[in-house]
């Protein structure tokens, strides 16, 4: 069984149920609410209860009360992950997309993440998966681009006449009279 957990003297329950009041998140709320309850004189079992959560994890929010006071019960981000490419490998990567693949001798005739990949395991053995490549490269400013497919008899003059020939067709049959 874990030892009692004494908890710090410099608020109390009234300042805790103002600051309960002010919160505007849930879980913030119902974490300044176990040590109130534990001020006003009840037992840890009341506040487990009154909070809805377990004992082990009303004990971590002690604990945290206890270091940093009731700062400690304020949501937390998570930490974000490390980035893969610091910032001279994000600028070599940008360099290399912005010359073009085939003056680079790879023999692409474009670029595609999964070669970006392979490049920078070649030349920093730094591992990342093509999605990591396609964000890295938003990062530096750089935006997927395709061109949009161009049909072979998409001649302006062969639809210019073909518009021609619909509108004359509907004038055409505005001018047949109906049947009687």
């Amino acid at each position: 069984m874990a030892a009692a957990i004494k908890l710090r003297e410099d608020p109390d329950g009234s300042q805790l149920c103002a600051l309960m009041k002010r919160s505007r998140q849930g879980g913030q709320k119902r974490r300044h609410l176990t040590p109130a309850v534990i001020y006003d004189g009840g037992k840890c079992s009341d506040a487990v209860r009154t909070a809805g959560e377990t004992l082990k994890i009303n004990r971590g929010w002690m604990i945290r009360f206890n270091a940093k006071g009731p700062g400690g019960l304020i949501d937390r981000n998570a930490p974000s992950p490390e980035r893969k490419l610091n910032d001279g490998q994000r600028a070599a990567l940008a360099a290399k997309v912005e010359a073009s693949p085939i003056l680079t001798g790879l023999g692409v005739v474009r670029w595609r993440r999964f070669d970006l990949a392979q490049w920078i395991w070649e030349e920093f053995a730094v591992s990342v998966e093509e999605s990591t490549v396609g964000r890295e490269l938003r990062r530096v400013g750089l935006v997927k681009r395709s061109a949009r497919p161009h049909h072979y008899a998409q001649d302006p003059e062969t639809l210019e006449a073909f518009k021609n020939l619909r509108r004359n067709s509907k004038r055409d049959s505005r001018q047949v009279t109906g049947w009687y």
